[in-house]
């Protein structure tokens, strides 16, 4: 599976990106179809320290699946948007069982 990291008005550093590629990673362990994922790290220009926002897509035959978190660090914000995304995984994978 293919991982494009994008951040948006910053440079993510390389530990940041590893750790992206780790957690995304593991994504086809819940559903073989994965084509690719896009990443999207932003920061919000907001008051309190919750600013940090990470956008996953994962592109799969058929439609594709979309999640997007927002925490005070990049690695919570993506952990939260794997977590989201590994659910509907599951929740499809069981949906093609049914048919």
């Amino acid at each position: 599976m293919n991982i494009n990291i994008s951040s948006l008005h910053f440079k993510a550093d390389i530990k940041l990106e590893d750790f992206i590629r780790e957690k995304v990673g593991k994504l086809p362990s819940f559903f073989d179809g994965i084509i690719e994922s896009d990443v999207t790290l932003k920061l919000e220009q907001a008051s309190n320290n919750e600013n940090k926002i990470a956008e996953i897509k994962v592109m799969l035959p058929g439609n594709d699946l979309f999640a997007k978190k927002q925490a005070k660090s990049f690695e919570e914000a993506v952990d939260n948007a794997v977590d989201a995304l590994r659910k509907q995984l599951i929740k499809r994978k069981e949906k093609f069982k049914g048919l």
